[in-house]
């Protein structure tokens, strides 16, 4: 696949620099992107189950599933586009009842990693509710160490080869993030029937919050006493009606004991749930923000000026590099209004100069890849070299890295000097400085 896009001959930078570039005609191909080196920090590890690993897991744990080969889960659950979201979410009841044990959960962590390694991401972090998977014969203790038990399998793996213990390559890292969902209901897990059974005579919205609460401590306490790389706690669920807010205790526990945090925010709602979520639950990185920019969106009656509501909004986020996680093709799938990438709302951002990574949401349910995402954004949205670079830099820059700040910087000056080598074989990708 091959995207030729002009650069414009001149191209303006913070600060009021500006650099005066000749024209020039730079062919971003597959071949680049699969080579560069990648970040994917919104990745659910629950939508990314291997079909073939689906399948085999599904005939062992006699989980009932409407195919059991991959062509015919591709036709009938996970497929290339969805009617609705409803349609979208309903291959999680497949992969979600396969991954109640610690073997499940182990081989899963492991095999996403394996999957983005072998497209050149060097950084993921896997997210998902643990409490979808706790129950009578597997606490959470156990449900969080299985699946790092995968994903550091996978890195040692990955960082024996010795292009990487030469130092030629960076190696291959990761963490967890953990989510609560702003919802549930009965029937989703165990853990959250029993939530609901012991709080039945409380509001819905409490028990939601307290499930939340106690997530967090989970995560607090499970990481201090294993040494677990759990850096993050999201919000996850249908944003209408389920405020973010709802969820500020949780979110502050998470913040006094310094773990990111990330809102799924923006997706279905407009600019007031990604406030909500900067505000309210400190988020460092939005989840998909898709609808910062649309000003018609906004519900508050006490705005009086819309479109000066959301310019604040963007230039809040702008000036604290809150990066926005971008997921083009999980949009198309999900958001009716967006069937037509041509018209993302990324063009936009990047007009504004916003921190925005592509991320590929859910790899299996989406069926895409990382480097299918940028893929998407070079032939839609106009990305010239200087974009691809911006992006995928961000990735690493705003990641919620387990290491040391000191650690973080060495590792992220080790991808730019890697992508500075792959760079070095396409000229025309050097026309363009680098941006802090």
């Amino acid at each position: 696949m091959i995207f030729l896009l002009a650069l414009r001959a001149a191209i303006s930078y913070g600060g009021g620099t500006k650099y005066s570039l000749r024209e020039a005609l730079v062919t971003i191909t597959r071949d680049l992107i699969e080579k560069l080196p990648k970040t994917d920090l919104h990745v659910h590890l629950d939508g990314s189950v291997r079909l073939s690993t689906l399948i085999e897991l599904a005939q062992e744990y006699q989980v009932t599933l409407p195919s059991y080969t991959e062509e015919g889960l591709r036709e009938l659950v996970f497929k290339s586009h969805y009617d609705n979201l409803e349609e979208y979410l309903q291959g999680f009841g497949y992969t979600i009842a396969v991954m109640q044990n610690e073997v499940a959960l182990e081989r899963v962590g492991y095999e996403l990693c394996e999957d983005s390694q072998k497209e050149g991401v060097r950084y993921i972090e896997a997210r998902f509710a643990p409490q979808l998977h706790v129950h009578s014969h597997l606490s959470m203790d156990h449900v969080l160490k299985a699946v790092n038990r995968g994903m550091k399998r996978a890195k040692d793996d990955f960082n024996m080869r010795p292009e990487v213990r030469s130092g030629y390559e960076p190696p291959f890292e990761y963490s967890i993030v953990v989510c609560a969902l702003r919802f549930f209901t009965e029937g989703l897990s165990e853990y959250y029937d029993n939530m609901l059974r012991l709080h039945s005579y409380s509001p819905p919205k409490r028990t939601f919050a307290l499930t939340s609460l106690e997530l967090a401590q989970a995560a607090v306490k499970i990481k201090k006493e294993y040494g677990l790389p759990i850096t993050g706690f999201d919000l996850a669920g249908a944003e209408v009606g389920y405020p973010a807010d709802d969820h500020r205790a949780a979110f502050q526990f998470a913040h006094e004991n310094f773990l990111m945090k990330t809102v799924h925010a923006g997706e279905a709602y407009g600019p007031e749930s990604i406030f909500q979520a900067i505000t309210d639950l400190h988020a460092d990185r939005i989840g998909h923000g898709t609808f910062l920019l649309e000003a018609s969106m906004l519900k508050d009656p006490n705005i009086e000026n819309a479109e000066k509501y959301v310019q604040d909004l963007a230039q809040y986020i702008a000036d604290r590099r809150i990066t926005l996680e971008i997921c083009l093709t999980s949009n198309m799938q999900t958001v009716p209004n967006l069937r037509d990438l041509d018209d993302h709302p990324l063009k936009k951002m990047r007009e504004a100069r916003l921190s925005t990574t592509f991320c590929t949401d859910n790899r299996t349910v989406s069926n895409t890849t990382v480097t299918d995402e940028i893929a998407l954004g070079v032939k839609h949205l106009d990305m010239g070299a200087q974009d691809l670079r911006r992006n995928i830099i961000y990735g690493f820059k705003r990641s919620f890295f387990p290491g040391s700040y000191l650690e973080k910087r060495s590792y992220v000056r080790r991808i730019i000097d890697y992508y500075e080598t792959i760079q070095s074989q396409y000229p025309a990708l050097q026309t363009v400085p680098s941006e802090s």
